[in-house]
């Protein structure tokens, strides 16, 4: 291919960044110039990783990332997608063996200019820049050139304005001079700039003025064979007669850190406007499907867009990729466009595929227009050493990073499911959020875990920023963990740090948490932070089931904790306020739970099971805190309720103890508000407690006697915590519930007047006893849930009847509680 006669001086090609049509044309007029040297907007540290841009495993969209050695989270990102004139640029000077270079300022200034805005900001107490902005300047945003012009040429927006003079000209194949669409943007941005000056942004001049410097430089090498790809704003500051002297003198005194860049994976979501990326587009998905469309974009379009919903079981045929291609260019005419843009082909899917409505058109968004396309980098890109060795370990556990959120169901029975667990908790050690623990399907083992994954770009700056713990995940956590120990402020943080390692599987670090712990419980006194962390602490102990640890050193704190509690706890529940009682009420209820877990089976250090530490004194000092809470009158309604309830759930009281109780509790001379607060802390927030109501009508009873009989004057101030209360009852139990009332006592029902116990329930289903034939019915069915014999006892040495039955269902039942 022959050279084209070009004119004296550099070639200086203004884009705008992310564009398809300005990427055909830079193409284009390279193509045309055949220039000797192409300069590129960008970071020059970066200059010698431009050759992997080649490599057969670099796919875009990718990004430079520069962070400060001395602050990895002080970053910046590059982002460069397929459809990127620079990228074009650099792809094309490699492909025909030019020298490619960056020329934009230095990382290390801007990083450092960066970090004295932000120091700026915080002494004058304003918000800072984000310090991982994408792109060299995380200042005030400039003018946005392109929507200028737009307003000039009367469009009211600027991407149907772009579209029209720059994506779809080129698209469209008009024959025109490659050189010619760069000098009229040159043009027009000339005049720009003549009316708004920098544009308002204080680093474009020190931009410009290194600039000019790298190009007189290339010059001098190079001649007038040299080709600058940049920012069409930039443009005309390029030409400017200034003197090297002057833009020296610009760049002097500047701030300057020691930076290091890499290239890193990007992703066509993050380059959308929404993600805060200043020079973003709004569509990247589109933009990237009419780089690659070479003919017929529109249709090529309309056939994804079918697909996509096809994949979505909605049914899409043929004729209707027919007729919304038809329809699209219809718009266009109409709108005198020279092709159907995004609007056109968007308002076309809408009314042909998704037959108006704007729910399916949300998916196509989502996956089309925005797209979740994920860069690739090579693995002889430079990366921190934690990198290394994260990728490495998400290569051989088969953890793909992805741009899609996904849900990753894990069975920690199987080793690559429970490396995998260990892996994601050693991330969130080091607060590098890939992985997020979500509720997954039902189940009572600890041997199930449920993970939501998404891949962000921003996870690289967070690895970086963990690299300075360690060179490999479990060396970095380990570390970081000992440092979060010996910082900890309260004491839940702690115990949550201990569970954190027991997930993660730290040993080297569990040592110094446990330490941290029990001279941090040592000399906590308040009840309410021994509460508050011991439910931490006993879950802990559970891990060893599954996870093959020895837990058996956080049994003698845990312990600890928990008779501190139970000394502790009963003053703490007098005196409280309505919202002290709440959080009281809720405490009661997680160390309930803790010393559940405590006096169960835990796993020893030789794989045995046995009780707790001191399992039955712990289970009987804490149910005598439990008797004490529940009738004590100066402890808050809501814990003296929830105490009877955790008592009776338990087998600890008997159903005549509770009905006196709550007999007591819902007496006329309670005030009306304390016994709404009783009843709220009896049978509401914990699951099952309006069926309690529902086969226990002598409770029931109390409760509607009671209620009938508030004054009408008070009945107001004690609706909302009753509302409360009943209306999380699940819509088939308040029903019940509200028949059983109905019935009134001549029907079984509730007695209607008096705080004595109901009549005993007849007509709806309930007996004053145990029914042995009725129970011994289901007896086979449950046998079947449970998984045990039908026959109980091939022997015959079985105790008979009902002692027989619970002494059979009690095992597996307590076993699996």
């Amino acid at each position: 291919m022959t050279r084209a006669p070009r004119p004296a001086g550099p070639l200086l090609l203004g884009v705008r960044h992310h564009g398809p049509g300005s990427a055909r044309a830079v193409r284009a007029a390279l193509d045309a110039a055949r220039p000797r040297v192409v300069l590129v907007e960008g970071p020059p540290e970066a200059d010698a990783l431009l050759p992997l841009a080649a490599d057969e495993g670099m796919r875009p969209p990718v990004a430079l990332l520069a962070h400060a050695v001395d602050d990895p989270g002080q970053a910046a990102f590059w982002p460069l997608a397929a459809f990127s004139p620079e990228w074009v640029a650099i792809r094309w000077a490699l492909e025909h063996g030019a020298p490619v270079r960056f020329i934009d300022l230095p990382a290390a200034n801007s990083l450092a200019m960066t970090r004295a805005e932000e120091n700026e900001a915080d002494a004058d107490g304003e918000c800072a820049p984000d310090a991982d902005a994408e792109g060299p300047a995380a200042g005030p945003a400039p003018i946005d050139p392109v929507a200028v012009l737009a307003e000039a040429a009367g469009y009211d927006d600027p991407e149907r304005w772009w579209e029209d003079v720059v994506e779809h000209r080129a698209q469209g194949g008009e024959a025109v001079d490659p050189r010619a669409p760069f000098a009229a943007l040159a043009e027009a941005m000339t005049a720009l700039r003549e009316v708004y000056g920098d544009g308002g942004h204080p680093r474009d001049a020190v931009r410009e003025a290194h600039m000019r410097i790298q190009l007189r430089k290339a010059g001098k090498e190079f001649g007038d064979e040299v080709a600058v790809v940049c920012g069409a704003w930039h443009v005309p500051a390029l030409g400017a007669g200034t003197t090297l002297a002057a833009d020296r003198a610009l760049l002097k005194g500047l701030p300057k850190v020691k930076a290091e860049l890499t290239w890193v994976p990007w992703s066509h979501r993050r380059l959308a406007r929404h993600s805060g990326y200043g020079a973003g587009i709004d569509s990247p998905g589109w933009y990237g499907h009419l780089f690659d469309a070479a003919d017929r974009p529109v249709e090529r379009w309309m056939t994804k867009v079918a697909g996509l919903l096809r994949d979505e079981d909605r049914f899409v045929s043929s004729a209707h990729v027919i007729e919304a291609v038809r329809l699209a260019g219809s718009l266009a005419a109409l709108r005198g466009r020279p092709l159907p843009g995004l609007g056109e082909t968007t308002d076309a899917i809408r009314a042909v595929m998704c037959e108006g409505s704007d729910v399916p058109l949300a998916l196509v968004q989502d996956r089309l227009i925005v797209g979740e396309t994920l860069g690739q980098v090579p693995d002889t890109a430079p990366a921190v050493p934690l990198q290394r060795d994260l990728t490495r370990q998400q290569r051989t556990l088969r953890l793909k990073p992805e741009a899609q959120e996904r849900e990753l169901e894990l069975d920690l029975r199987k080793d690559n499911d429970a490396a995998r667990s260990r892996l994601l908790h050693r991330l969130r050690v080091l607060a590098v959020g890939w992985g997020e623990p979500t509720e997954g399907r039902a189940g009572t083992g600890t041997f199930r875990e449920s993970w939501r994954l998404r891949w962000e770009p921003e996870l690289y700056v967070q690895v970086a920023e963990a690299g300075t713990w360690g060179t490999t995940v479990l060396s970095a956590a380990t570390a970081k963990a000992g440092s979060r120990a010996a910082s900890a402020t309260t004491l839940a943080e702690v115990t949550a740090l201990a569970e954190q390692c027991l997930l993660a599987e730290l040993p080297d670090a569990l040592p110094v948490v446990m330490r941290a712990l029990a001279d941090r419980a040592a000399l906590d006194a308040d009840v309410g932070h021994l509460a508050d962390a011991l439910p931490a602490l006993a879950r802990t102990l559970r891990y060893g089931d599954v996870r093959s640890t020895d837990t058996a050193a956080l049994g003698e704190v845990a312990a600890g904790l928990a008779e501190r509690i139970c000394v502790a706890l009963p003053p703490a529940c007098t005196g409280l306020d309505a919202d002290g009682a709440g959080e009281m009420r809720g405490r009661v209820d997680g160390v309930h739970t803790a010393i559940g877990l405590l006096t169960g089976a835990v796993r020893t250090g030789a794989g045995t099971y046995a009780d707790g530490p001191d399992a039955d004194g712990l289970r009987e000092r804490w149910t005598a805190v439990l008797h004490r809470l529940a009738a004590r009158d100066t402890v808050a309604g809501v814990v003296r309720g929830r105490a009877t309830r955790l008592l009776l759930d338990d087998g600890r009281l008997a159903e005549d103890d509770a009905a006196r109780l709550m007999g007591l509790a819902l007496s006329p001379g309670t005030p009306p508000a304390d016994a709404a607060a009783w009843i709220e802390g009896f049978v509401g927030g914990a699951a099952g407690g309006g069926m309690l109501l529902v086969h226990d009508e002598r409770l029931l009873g109390l409760v509607d006697a009671w209620l009938t009989g508030v004054p009408a004057d008070l009945f107001a101030d004690v609706l909302p915590l009753l509302r409360r209360t009943f209306s999380a009852y699940e819509a088939g139990v308040r029903r019940t519930l509200g028949e059983l009332v109905r019935r009134g006592p001549a029907a079984g029902g509730p007695a209607a007047t008096g705080a004595g116990p109901a009549p005993v329930a007849t007509a709806s289903g309930f007996g004053p006893g145990l029914d042995e034939a009725r129970a011994g019915a289901v007896e086979p069915v449950l046998r079947l849930l449970l998984g045990l014999h039908n026959d109980p006892d091939p022997d015959g040495d079985a105790p008979s009847g009902r002692a027989g039955r619970a002494a059979n269902v009690e095992e597996p039942l307590g076993a699996t509680g």
